[in-house]
């Protein structure tokens, strides 16, 4: 009985957001997904590598699935705001675990092409567009504004668990028995999320104030909003910034193994567990000091920090040292990334949190096919090491020019008050 109490204070006093049974349902759910998701992670880019031998075509992949993000974001915005986020949910997760196994089957029926897995990619891309803005606005609904940034970590942790889990178990499946079964996995694993949406008990969710207006205003609405709260604005460059240079670890992460560290798919899964650890340590850290809300200085001192860390990446010989510095890049993309997520979040108002996020999703996720691009360039001219080093520098500088430009800013206005 004292441990079950213990056990039931220490969740109460670091982890509040697992008090809410809804949020329960949502987040073991995701528990078991998330792991599918990375497993299949990391047998797509090896496949695809092993197919086309190929760092630009790996990142046109990338960029295929990030690139209706890009497009149709804002729309998606508008939809979040206008439907019960738990059916988008529904029917999101079950396209996902529709296009899984119909590329396990093809891996399967040794039908897989190089031109099939570009579809899928683009379907998936669609199927995520409309998840991310929706996943993101309905932790508000089951867990109120008190707990959100404790949700947001807590996501995050089980996201980085599962990216340690994910790619060992895509490593061991890939090693014994192939590619196909990872993606058969992650099929099967999204039945585990849908289970638990379908049981969440309905939940109040604030509709969009009933308008004439059409879709196209009411996103133009959305931008003006955003465009007059400065703290909305400087964390979206900031993170637009992120999308471009930083998250690009499924093209450059696999290239650097094996033409730079010259090791195999086993190594390749050592280093994105590396990546999952810190995650998961910056994520438990993040949750832990939670109530206290976001804190700007974190967020711009986390992304420089990372900037700093890609360059360290870049110059390593040795996969170990790679690992380590990749782990530490991890713990601070978990303060920057969460801490990002609850200032807008936590400043958005309710009728536009939907328009909010899906321009969160645009530029966190949106950007990443130009940064696939870039990586997938750069590293096929000049190698995964380049790419690294040049990636942390443009971070680094954007990120001071971002700074500057925000200071002269906020003395424009107060000279004009």
């Amino acid at each position: 009985m004292h441990i079950v109490a213990s056990t039931k204070r220490f969740i109460n006093n670091n982890f509040h957001a697992l008090t809410h049974k809804n949020y329960r349902y949502f987040w073991l759910g995701q528990c078991v997904s998330l792991i599918g998701t990375w497993t299949q992670n990391i047998g797509q880019s090896w496949l695809v590598l092993s197919i086309t031998d190929s760092a630009f075509l790996l990142g046109l992949v990338g960029t295929l699935q990030f690139l209706p993000v890009t497009f149709f974001s804002l729309f998606a915005g508008v939809i979040t705001d206008k439907f019960p986020k738990k059916k988008i949910l529904i029917f999101t997760q079950t396209i996902s675990m529709l296009l899984a196994f119909i590329l396990s089957g093809l891996v399967f029926t040794h039908t897989v092409k190089y031109e099939y897995i570009l579809v899928l990619a683009l379907c998936l891309g669609f199927c995520n567009t409309l998840d991310m803005p929706t996943r993101q606005a309905f932790n508000m609904e089951i867990v109120g504004k008190e707990d959100l940034m404790n949700a947001i970590a807590l996501n995050s942790a089980t996201f980085n668990l599962a990216r340690i889990i994910g790619p060992a178990i895509g490593a061991m499946l890939m090693g014994y028995l192939g590619a196909g079964w990872c993606f058969l996995l992650n099929g099967f694993s999204f039945m585990a999320v849908i289970y638990g949406l379908v049981h969440i008990e309905a939940v109040a969710y604030v509709r969009m104030k009933s308008s004439q207006e059409g879709i196209l205003r009411e996103i133009v609405n959305g931008l003006k909003y955003i465009k007059k709260n400065p703290i909305l604005l400087e964390t979206l460059i900031l993170v637009s910034i992120m999308g471009i240079f930083v998250f690009n670890y499924s093209v450059l992460i696999p290239v650097f193994t094996k033409n730079v560290l010259h090791m195999d798919a086993k190594t390749y899964g050592i280093l994105l567990s590396a990546l999952g650890a810190g995650s998961l340590i910056g994520a438990v850290l993040v949750s832990l000091k939670s109530k206290g809300g976001p804190n700007r200085i974190l967020m711009i001192g986390s992304s420089i920090a990372i900037g700093i860390m890609l360059i360290a990446t870049g110059m390593s010989n040795l996969y170990y040292l790679t690992a380590l510095s990749l782990a530490i890049t991890g713990i601070f993309n978990m303060f920057f990334s969460t801490t990002a997520n609850s200032m807008l979040q936590l400043n958005s108002k309710d009728e536009y949190r939907g328009r909010v996020m899906s321009v969160y999703s645009l530029v966190f996720a949106g950007f990443t096919p130009i940064g696939s691009l870039f990586s997938g360039f750069v590293a096929e001219k000049y190698g995964a090491r380049v790419c690294f080093i040049l990636s942390g520098i443009f971070t680094i500088v954007l990120i001071l020019l971002l700074i500057s430009w925000v200071k002269l800013r906020k003395k424009d206005t107060n000279i004009g008050k």
